[in-house]
């Protein structure tokens, strides 16, 4: 039975339609109204071997946070869904990926706990219009929705761009490598028997 999730979130401020299969290798058809998520979205779901659907739309007048925030608790949401009670998972995955100069590594444990550490430096350079580190927020909200433990190190690296698409190609590797079942794996993968 695939693991697949849909959520939809409606606010004052966004309105977002998610789809995601972590089983089915998809790729992202990703419209966000904002086109830096939209190319991270599609990378995240090309490395990571999912399928990701995201139709959004939000106050970008404004400014971008309210719209990579809640998408951040649309991702979220739907990776504990997918992942239920976590039967025979791998529970825990770690990735390291240049990109050109930068190179980033992300861990993740999906324990049930939420936690984010987030070292990464864009020294306040904007991708175009863009300010990278709205992605704390994207991965705070994440991490506080999907129950996962994440810990995000930028290594090095000079350019933004380059920086971002390093952690985002680590963060699928690692996240894919977390959800994936192990036949080794009988029931839940943790001594106390829950997550």
């Amino acid at each position: 039975m695939a693991r697949e999730a849909k959520v939809y979130r409606k606010t004052s401020e966004t309105e977002i339609s998610l789809e995601l299969n972590i089983d089915v290798p998809g790729g992202g058809d990703v419209s966000t109204t904002i086109p830096f998520l939209d190319h991270m979205l599609r990378l995240f779901a090309r490395h990571g071997f999912f399928s990701l659907s995201v139709k959004s739309s939000g106050d970008t007048d404004v400014d971008y946070h309210h719209l990579v925030e809640d998408v951040g608790i649309c991702l979220g949401q739907a990776f504990k869904e997918v992942t239920g009670d976590k039967q025979g998972i791998n529970r825990y995955g770690h990735a390291v990926v240049p990109m050109d100069e930068s190179l980033s590594s992300v861990s993740v444990d999906v324990s049930g706990r939420p936690y984010l550490v987030f070292n990464a430096d864009f020294e306040s350079k904007n991708i175009r219009d863009f300010d990278p580190f709205l992605f704390l927020e994207f991965f705070k909200a994440f991490t506080d929705h999907s129950g996962i433990t994440l810990h995000v190190n930028l290594e090095y690296g000079k350019n933004s761009h380059h920086k971002i698409e390093a952690i985002f190609k680590a963060f699928a590797q690692a996240l894919a490598q977390a959800v994936a079942v192990n036949e080794k794996v009988k029931g839940i993968p943790s001594t106390k028997g829950v997550l």
